[in-house]
């Protein structure tokens, strides 16, 4: 393995592969002074160097966009992404996650809605950022019986929910508590304490890319980084990194 691998490395020094990923989700990633930073990309990066690659990360603050990119063949890898059935007609994705992800509902600290099951979420306008998931039983749900109100910046959301003009966002729970303190909504957005779901983030690789062999040893790479505590010290690496960044 390791020879095989000090080939690669010889064979491939200088190829470059295009990464993007969702510009508004720290500690995973997101963009900062024109360029996207974060948990999964460096990840990304470190794993594919060992393979030898250098990965160009895309400084496309647009998550639709990015996903588009790679469906198109114009981007090789998504650095991290839900898996559900739509996306998987493009990309392969890890079987290894990078990251799980605890959604909760953020909402108006003023104006709270009471929230039991998804029934109590019926009429109610929900703030979407344009390519967004949260799995695809509740986007199935929100779609049959929200409104929708989608934005193009993560910020916006809170913006408006801040003001009352939505009555609720989904959203990891730390991604969402980070910028609610980096972005100066922590008086005025809360999270509720009810999870709705737990998704996953994994890796995930466009099927024009032609890395797919690649896919074994990316999940034990994974696996690896998660048992020797990688994967935790990143999280709190990235995590503090966002809330200090000047």
């Amino acid at each position: 393995m390791l020879l095989a691998l000090l080939w690669l490395e010889t064979a491939r020094a200088g190829q470059s592969l295009k990464a993007c990923g969702h510009p508004f989700y720290p500690p995973v990633s997101w963009h900062h002074n024109n360029q996207l930073t974060g948990l999964a990309p460096a990840v990304t990066r470190q794993l594919f160097a060992e393979l030898g690659y250098q990965v160009q990360l895309s400084a496309d603050s647009n998550w639709k966009r990015c996903l588009l990119e790679v469906q198109q063949g114009k981007a090789d890898i998504v650095v991290a992404a839900y898996r559900i059935r739509s996306r998987e007609a493009y990309l392969s994705f890890s079987q290894q996650p990078i990251v799980a992800d605890k959604v909760t509902l953020f909402v108006n600290r003023q104006q709270p809605i009471e929230y039991r099951s998804p029934e109590d979420l019926k009429g109610k306008t929900v703030g979407l950022l344009l390519g967004d998931s949260f799995g695809e039983q509740f986007d199935r749900f929100v779609e049959q019986h929200g409104l929708i109100e989608y934005v193009s910046r993560g910020h916006q959301n809170f913006a408006k929910l801040a003001l009352g003009r939505i009555d609720y966002m989904p959203l990891g729970q730390l991604s969402g508590e980070l910028q609610s303190l980096r972005l100066g909504f922590h008086d005025d957005v809360m999270a509720l304490n009810t999870e709705i779901t737990t998704e996953h983030y994994y890796l995930a690789l466009g099927h024009h890319s032609g890395l797919q062999g690649y896919l074994p040893y990316l999940n034990q790479r994974l696996k690896q980084m998660h048992e020797d505590g990688t994967i935790q010290r990143l999280i709190q690496k990235y995590s503090f990194q966002y809330l200090n960044a000047p």
